[in-house]
């Protein structure tokens, strides 16, 4: 089966896997070669795409929202980011996650209060992948 995952930047990955797990706005699907036609909305969350039937190889990205579309052969998800686990700097997005934090708790306009819970959002799961690649190197 192939997966796309496609940014707003470009392509990151067009490549044959066995298996992915994707977050979705009905919760987190896994989906198998010959998986049933499906088009859904991804959420910000972790996408875990396995290599291989005896699950060796996983890679991890940190997504932001998007469509996900299921075929039996493919999976092709449109996303405005997507970011691999070595691509997160945990330094970075940590001190990202406490401005992000201060602003939430500071502020009190309701649109910026909702940008820094999507920001918080965000930090927070990239952190959760560059753990997760950091765990897959040991």
């Amino acid at each position: 089966m192939n997966l796309q995952l496609i940014t707003l930047t470009g392509t990151k990955v067009d490549e044959s896997i066995y298996s992915a797990v994707i977050p979705t706005v009905d919760g987190e699907i896994s989906v198998f070669p010959s998986h049933e036609p499906l088009v859904t909305m991804a959420k910000a969350g972790i996408i875990a795409i396995t290599y291989g039937k005896d699950g060796d190889t996983i890679e991890y990205y940190a997504i932001s929202g998007g469509v996900v579309e299921i075929s039996y052969d493919f999976i092709r998800i449109l996303v405005d980011e997507a970011d691999h686990g070595d691509e997160i700097i945990e330094a970075e997005s940590k001190a990202a996650l406490e401005r992000a934090i201060k602003l939430r708790d500071e502020t009190d306009d309701q649109v910026e209060r909702e940008k820094a819970h999507q920001l918080v959002d965000r930090h927070l799961v990239r952190l959760k992948v560059a753990e997760l690649q950091r765990r897959k190197r040991r």
